[in-house]
């Protein structure tokens, strides 16, 4: 039998990637981060950057000249890289590319399959997607909703969870809270007792000794060795001193590394397997106003500090003393604090133009209210913006518009829709307002069923499934008929 050998052999394979440069990544980055965020990615790119410096609020405004003659004070053989690297309007319109690039090569490589229109509505459903975790807070204030408490406890026990830290414990004294809450210290003492037997066990402990303590006892484990070491000896535990622990308890030293490995198998911190509480205040990054007879789109750009590129540094470079190295420090770090100006110039401007399109597609919405919000998607704004709606997902992340109605997520603008008789396109979400609407005021002893919501809404010449109207009352928080009757 003859022996099988190995041939080696070199072959040329040619493939197409796309990287991102750093600098793209911050100006996505810049794009669609929140207004918040953004304040404080601004003041770490100023610590980081000693070629920046920040202009008072009143004071001169991003497209100011400096900004844009800088380059003009600059050693003349770096001119041309310079202005090369910062045509930023031609750089991000890479961005926008991007996507429909990748389209286009995965067209190719599978052959003649086409894009079709199914493939954008499923395309669409992923850009207006967010999940989102179960914070502790949440987790803990629907176990309360559940508990048959009176409403003073249930009042303690959400200052209790408001007051938890990010491992579930409770640093605040209970005699501190109570007097913020007016409620008796009993009261509240009598609510921590419930709080701590929620889920996750070794919630609402003071301390981690109390935590441990807590879910042994929960697991009936109080007179064991291991309780001992927690509630007696924690000290020496923390140092890892096992061979103290058994001769001060009496117990060998197998007993007690015993004991000690019980314990390992306890979480220190059960707060921590939940997300984080993202509850805070919003800062709208629109304010919508009628004014002289129009809708009005000012940005608001309070939160943004105003920047601009040092004069220091650019004298430093202009009068030669410094060494090559030195010199292109500075050079990069004047490079990238002008595309992180024309970054946020940008993003300013996209956010504004975007705004625009949104009032001049919901007018009806603004005089009237949700009932008459229209249904709209990201590829329309993107084709009438002259964007990709890659772009468009991104600038409205995080967004935040204030309209006559109250404050809104951007991405509550951009919703599928139906087609009422008379031609007019009403949105899923004016739907869902009509059907709560319907059961806010139907007779309680004989409330609709889904199907005779179906009939009311044809009746206004909206052809909806019954499912669909189903999957709607789920979403409000609306119990179905039986569970609504009232005799």
């Amino acid at each position: 039998m003859a022996a099988q050998g190995f041939n080696q052999e070199l072959r040329q394979k040619q493939t197409q990637s796309q990287v991102l440069a750093p600098q793209l990544r911050h100006s996505l980055k810049i794009l669609q981060v929140a207004a918040q965020d953004l304040h404080t990615t601004i003041l770490e790119e100023l610590q980081t950057n000693p070629s920046l410096e920040e202009l008072p609020m009143e004071g001169m405004s991003l497209d100011e000249p400096a900004n844009e003659n800088s380059d003009s004070e600059a050693p003349s053989e770096s001119n041309g890289s310079e202005n090369d690297e910062l045509r930023f309007d031609e750089t991000f319109e890479i961005l926008s590319k991007l996507d429909q690039d990748w389209r286009d090569h995965f067209s190719e490589a599978g052959g003649t399959q086409s894009f079709t229109s199914e493939d954008g509505e499923k395309r669409e459903h992923f850009f207006n997607s967010l999940t989102t975790e179960t914070s502790l807070q949440e987790h803990l204030l629907s176990q309360a909703s559940l508990s048959d408490i009176s409403e003073p406890q249930r009042t303690a026990i959400e200052y209790l969870v408001g007051s938890l830290n990010n491992s579930g414990f409770l640093n605040t004294p209970l005699s501190d809270l109570a007097l913020v809450s007016g409620l008796s210290l009993g009261e509240m003492q009598s609510a921590h007792k419930m709080l701590k037997s929620f889920d996750p066990t070794g919630i609402g402990a003071f301390d981690i000794q109390d935590c441990l303590m807590t879910q042994l006892d929960q697991q009936g484990l109080k007179n064991s060795d291991a309780y001992e070491i927690i509630e007696k000896h924690f000290k020496l535990l923390a140092r890892r001193r096992i061979p103290d622990i058994a001769r001060n308890m009496g117990i060998s030293l197998e007993d007690a590394q015993a004991a000690i490995e019980e314990i390992s198998q306890l979480d220190p911190a059960p707060g921590r397997r939940f997300a984080e509480d993202t509850n805070r205040s919003v800062l709208p990054d629109v304010v919508v106003e009628y004014d002289e007879g129009k809708w009005k789109v000012t940005l608001n750009s309070d939160y943004i500090p105003r920047l601009r590129i040092s004069t220091s540094y650019k004298e430093m470079i202009s009068k030669g003393h410094l060494s090559r190295k030195e010199k292109e420090y500075i050079q990069e770090k004047m490079r990238s604090g002008k595309f992180l100006i024309s970054s946020i110039e940008q993003r300013q401007q996209t956010i504004e133009r975007i705004a625009n399109e949104i009032v001049k597609l919901q007018t009806d919405f603004l005089e009237e209210g949700v009932a008459k919000l229209r249904p709209c998607t990201m590829t329309q704004v993107a084709d009438t913006v002259g964007v990709h709606e890659t772009t468009v997902s991104r600038a409205i992340a995080n967004k935040y518009i204030q309209t006559p109605h109250g404050i809104f997520d951007m991405k509550f603008f951009f919703t599928p829709g139906y087609q009422g008789g008379d031609g007019e396109s009403i949105s899923n979400t004016s739907v869902k307002d009509m059907i709560q609407q319907l059961v806010s005021v139907e007779n309680t002893a004989k409330p609709l069923s889904d199907q005779g919501i179906v009939a009311q809404l044809k009746e206004r010449d909206i052809k909806i499934a019954r499912r669909t109207v189903a999957k709607y009352r789920e979403e409000l928080g609306i119990l179905p008929s039986n569970l609504r009757r009232q005799y």
